[in-house]
């Protein structure tokens, strides 16, 4: 099984297996996040980072791993300071983007942005977080800590606390949390 070319939109564009899949080989890849070794392994290839609002970890994550992994990194973090501001078309961004790259990651605070940019792009996307709606990277990074930490996802019990109604990362968790058994409490303000 591969992943070379799949979009990564939703949690739920994944498998059960898939999932593992990224899990047991982002395992092998923490000396290298960690700076313990190194590689050359994406060397000439180009990471597009469009951060359409605010971010900090999730962008500088992407960048550092890229950067680590022998690639290179071009885009935006303040996206009044691209075409946009002059009236470009968010389709029309994501196709420059497209052909300046060889991979695209996507923030945005619309829901759905994240997989327009898949059908207008030729290389894969993946989604840092739309809207309300989804935050499979995160997602994907707190299964890696469970399993970490507990040796398995399937059976324990976690607390999905805060904002449960607008929290992009809890409704990717909770789902993901779910198709492998783990039993969830949910706790948030009545509001």
């Amino acid at each position: 099984m591969t992943l070379k070319g799949k979009d990564i939109v939703s949690i739920r564009d994944l498998t059960k297996n898939e999932i593992l899949e990224i899990l047991n080989y982002a395992k092998k890849m923490v000396p290298y996040a960690k700076g313990e070794k190194k590689t050359k392994t994406l060397e000439g290839k180009i990471l597009a980072t469009l951060f359409f609002e605010p971010s900090t970890r999730t962008r500088l994550s992407f960048e550092t791993a890229m950067h680590r992994l022998g690639g290179d990194v071009v885009g935006f973090a303040d996206p009044t300071a691209t075409s946009l501001k002059k009236g470009e078309s968010i389709a029309d961004t994501i196709r420059m983007a497209d052909a300046y790259s060889d991979i695209m990651v996507i923030r945005h605070s619309q829901e759905g942005t994240a997989r327009l940019a898949a059908q207008f792009a030729e290389s894969p996307v993946i989604n840092a977080g739309d809207g309300a709606g989804r935050h499979p990277t995160q997602c994907l990074l707190d299964l890696f800590t469970i399993l970490t930490e507990k040796k398995k996802i399937g059976g324990t019990n976690v607390v999905l606390l805060g904002d449960l109604k607008y929290g992009r990362t809890v409704h990717s968790l909770a789902y993901a949390l779910a198709l492998f058994g783990a039993n969830l409490t949910f706790v948030s303000p009545e509001s």
